[in-house]
């Protein structure tokens, strides 16, 4: 797994996070050099498919200027297996205690997931500075990440499920949020019709959405 440092500085560098589902292992390495391509350099493959551990294990070995994640980590085999494929960062959904119990044993980049300021501050307690919120737009949004600045500025957040072109630049304008995660940057459809450069296209108009100020 990579370091904090390394992924926050990954993700300042361009901070959409693509979050993506994939069928094919086939597809592991063209689409892991369309997103650098564009200029991203991380990307989060859910773990909802039965190719999406050997698909963590090709992408990450396309080139090391890209950090391949492994998200929908619900269980501690989950994180035994992604760890074992080469993921640089795991990514949950929420947290049960068993599951934080598999997540406390491994040191490197792991993003629980909260809904709710009380679980962020849990989350925080117990070490984790930069936590995922989800699902975004479900939970409140922007609006409810904004609320939360004030009395918890300690707490960074990467919120995901509902970010769209549209409205990713109101979360990252917030103080509170370093990065978000998308679904929009490669689609099954392209994915399946080969269509790299437009996965390539959407990469590179997501960087320049994701550039601040």
């Amino acid at each position: 797994m990579k370091t904090m440092t390394a992924f926050r500085a990954a993700i300042d560098k361009a901070p959409i996070v693509p979050v993506l589902t994939v069928h094919e292992a086939d597809h592991a390495e063209p689409l892991a050099e369309a997103l650098l391509r564009g200029g991203l350099s991380s990307v989060e493959v859910t773990l909802r498919t039965p190719a999406a551990l050997d698909v963590i294990r090709r992408m990450s070995q396309v080139d090391d200027k890209l950090l391949v994640g492994a998200g929908t980590i619900i269980s501690e085999g989950d994180v035994d297996a992604s760890l074992k494929a080469g993921a640089d960062f795991l990514v949950t959904p929420g947290t049960s205690p068993l599951l934080l119990e598999a997540l406390s044993s491994h040191d490197g980049v792991i993003l629980p997931g909260v809904s709710t300021a009380s679980e962020a501050m849990a989350r925080f307690d117990e070490g984790y500075g930069v936590v995922k919120f989800f699902p975004a737009e479900a939970a409140g949004g922007a609006k409810f990440l904004k609320a939360l600045s004030a009395p918890l500025p300690h707490v960074d957040f990467m919120p995901t499920g509902g970010v769209t072109p549209e409205n990713a630049a109101d979360y990252l304008a917030l103080p509170n949020v370093i990065a978000v995660g998308g679904s929009w940057i490669a689609t099954a459809e392209e994915m399946a019709a080969g269509d790299w450069q437009a996965i390539a296209d959407k990469s590179a108009a997501a960087v320049k959405l994701g550039r601040r100020g």
